[in-house]
């Protein structure tokens, strides 16, 4: 056993779980706080939740699922009530952080939990757009992160929430970063920490966990096998499990990278927004965000972005079902991948994922571990920047799939002191388009170089 794990179960056990690793404060434990039926606690513009599959509105409580049909819930806001509060320059007089979004988040920024989380770099990638054929791509930076991933993001709004809600124990199904953004956040916030992973982790990434004093605990299994685990302990522990009964504010702060990217490219949405994959959730939010912002008032016109999907091809369940067009995905029981942080073989928004992107015109694409391997490369050959996660970690590509997402905006006038590009060759802006592909991205790169 590692020697950054608290516990290792030989199952995903529930009974093994509590009994190792149980309440440690005294916390309460009556029925409707252990249900998930907290008191509901609403951001200033939240009307609640409702549930994606058959609409059914509920208070802004601690649950994911709803009552009347069991579907995923997602929170709700007063759009009308934000258009005619909030401007553009309240935006920006905000902090250097996801919060300056505040009135489209679902926790009050009061007593946030705040490491900086957000406003990341959007990059202009010159040379890396000419090697794929694209005269205007940009890579939003989410390495640059407090824990160099984008699930600070939801970690932020996920343990304000939680705050709000009165909880002291933090919990989390991860394969890896997630566990290293809660742990550190729960750090600063004086929160107890719980982390779930799967077996098989790489030692960088535990140790990442492991040292800001979190619980670390390895389940044997997959990804699928721990966040079953976590979604029955959600049912009796009185924690906050951030993507089990806190999921629906948690996947909230995933829209704020489309919230930054629109800022950032002068308040206009992107032509076509390419997304890492793994349960779906980053995917379907980012196409929200812009909306919301559309509604919200934020965006002059109404965005009309393809958004595309990124996967490993040793697990791609959703890449599998917009390729074979079917309405939902087949699990991948046993994913074989080296990007350990997308292997999830039966993502939880896999069907929503699928969806949006058939909808958007977007496309869906797996590569294989040699592919994102040499993509790592591309990226740190033609952009200068080598992305690797967590320093030692896998070595995974996450320059294209994982720690990163590239947008491309549409065809503009030239800037005044810049001289007009070169027309991109037929065929590149079509990419990601929802028709025949190349193998991979960098298989249409080295065509381009002849």
């Amino acid at each position: 056993m590692s020697g950054c794990l608290d516990l290792r179960l030989a199952t995903a056990s529930l009974v093994a779980f509590k009994a190792a690793v149980g309440p440690e404060r005294s916390l309460d434990m009556s029925a409707d706080r252990v249900a998930g039926t907290t008191t509901a606690v609403t951001g200033s513009f939240v009307e609640g939740l409702a549930c994606r599959a058959c609409g059914a509105r509920s208070p802004a409580i601690a649950a994911s699922a709803c009552d009347e049909c069991f579907g995923p819930l997602e929170v709700r806001y007063d759009l009308e009530a934000i258009r005619a509060a909030v401007s553009r320059e309240d935006v920006a007089a905000g902090p250097a952080s996801l919060w300056r979004y505040a009135p489209l988040l679902p926790a009050s920024p009061e007593d946030r939990v705040d490491l900086g989380d957000g406003w990341t770099p959007l990059r202009r990638a010159r040379r890396l757009g000419a090697e794929l054929g694209l005269s205007r791509l940009y890579v939003k930076d989410e390495t640059r992160n407090p824990t160099h991933s984008f699930k600070d993001r939801v970690v932020s709004v996920a343990l304000t929430k939680a705050r709000e809600f009165g909880f002291d124990t933090v919990a989390c199904a991860s394969t890896g970063n997630l566990a290293h953004a809660v742990a550190a956040h729960a750090a600063a916030a004086g929160l107890r920490a719980v982390t779930l992973v799967p077996s098989g982790l790489e030692e960088g990434k535990l140790a990442a966990t492991a040292v800001y004093g979190a619980t670390l605990v390895e389940v044997e299994g997959t990804y699928d096998d721990v966040n079953r685990l976590c979604a029955e302990a959600a049912d009796e522990l009185p924690w906050a499990f951030v993507n089990v009964n806190l999921r629906p504010y948690y996947t909230e702060g995933s829209k704020t990278i489309a919230f930054e990217t629109a800022e950032q490219l002068g308040w206009r949405a992107p032509d076509h927004v390419v997304v890492p994959v793994a349960s779906g959730a980053l995917l379907t939010k980012v196409a929200k965000g812009f909306r919301e912002l559309h509604d919200a008032g934020l965006l002059d016109e109404e965005p009309h972005v393809r958004v595309s999907g990124a996967q490993a091809a040793g697990c791609n369940p959703i890449v599998d079902s917009v390729k074979a067009n079917r309405e939902r995905h087949k699990p991948v029981r046993k994913p074989n991948t080296i990007c350990k942080s997308l292997a999830i073989g039966d993502p939880a928004d896999g069907y929503f994922a699928a969806k949006l992107i058939r909808e958007t015109g977007g496309w869906a694409e797996d590569a294989t571990d040699d592919e994102l391997v040499e993509a790592m490369l591309l990226l740190a050959r033609t952009a200068g920047d080598w992305w690797d996660g967590l320093h030692a970690a896998d070595p995974h590509a996450e320059a294209l799939l994982e720690g990163t997402s590239a947008v491309r905006l549409p065809e503009l006038e030239p800037e005044p002191d810049s001289k007009p590009e070169p027309e991109p060759a037929s065929d590149a802006v079509d990419l990601f388009a929802a028709g025949p592909l190349p193998e991979s991205p960098l298989d249409h790169a080295r065509d381009l170089r002849g």
